[in-house]
């Protein structure tokens, strides 16, 4: 499930690929971006802003690269993926899913199902309403706990997921989060130890930000890695509990949530 790591490790993966070089060809296919050509222009960076990605390309005036620059901005949600092959490799999903293809001279980038894909100007601007970024170099936990400590009533467990809160936390770790600090997500705000939430969504994410399966226990067997998120009925890791499952309907979050009522309160 795509998080602020698996979009992390997606950027590092195209940035590789792309950066600093020409693309060679360019094909949109979205409707409102299907007569898009930004083949000859080339990609400066690919970033990640929480669950953002941005493909940062310039204008196609060679001696002012700033004027009719672009990003590439697309954002995964549940089933997007972005590929990476060297050209002529057969695409690993059918090609009625892919939504852009991007060349250059040794390397092809696909993006599949994404569910957001757009070209901005300024993309900064647009994403300007996220939080601090979990993963970012100029991470700022201080104004990520200012943040969440505005909603005292809300629930631990929804504004963790709040992207204007602070960003790049999904439903997996919201889940794993509360299990490792010990919070129902249905405590409040107000009750909970913010800036210990904060740190510890820090260090969940960047131990896995270059990962390919996501690990909060600290094993990578597949049937070990998760304490509690998609173990609905098995015992928990700690204490034996069987570990439950429901939702913060409430509040219009309709996702699952995974709890154990007997090391969670």
């Amino acid at each position: 499930m795509p998080e602020g790591d698996t979009v992390f490790a997606t950027a590092e993966r195209l940035r590789k690929a792309l950066a600093g070089r020409q693309l060679s060809y360019t094909q949109f296919r979205v409707p409102r971006l299907a007569t898009t050509d930004l083949s000859g222009r080339r990609v400066v960076s690919v970033r990640s802003r929480g669950k953002h990605l941005l493909i940062d390309v310039e204008g196609p005036d060679e001696t002012r690269p700033d004027v009719g620059a672009v990003s590439i901005h697309s954002h995964l949600k549940m089933e997007g993926a972005w590929h990476v092959h060297p050209l002529g490799r057969r695409w690993r999903r059918p090609g009625f899913q892919a939504r852009v293809v991007l060349r250059t001279d040794v390397a092809e980038a696909v993006g599949f199902e994404l569910g957001i894909l757009e070209l901005s100007a300024d993309p900064d601007a647009a994403l300007d309403h996220l939080g601090p970024d979990l993963l970012a170099d100029d991470w700022d936990p201080d104004e990520a706990i200012r943040r969440i400590r505005e909603c005292p009533d809300d629930p631990i467990g929804a504004v963790l997921l709040d992207q204007r809160l602070l960003a790049g936390i999904g439903n997996v770790y919201r889940s794993e989060i509360c299990f490792l600090r010990g919070m129902l997500p249905t405590r409040a705000v107000r009750d909970a130890d913010v800036p210990a939430t904060v740190d510890l969504s820090r260090r969940l994410l960047w131990a896995n930000r270059s990962r390919t399966d996501r690990t909060t226990t600290g094993k990578t067997a597949p049937n070990a890695r998760l304490w509690v998120y998609g173990r609905r009925g098995q015992l928990c890791r700690r204490c034996r509990t069987p570990i439950e499952r429901g939702h913060l309907g409430s509040i219009g979050d309709d996702r699952v949530i995974y709890y154990c009522p007997g090391c969670q309160t």
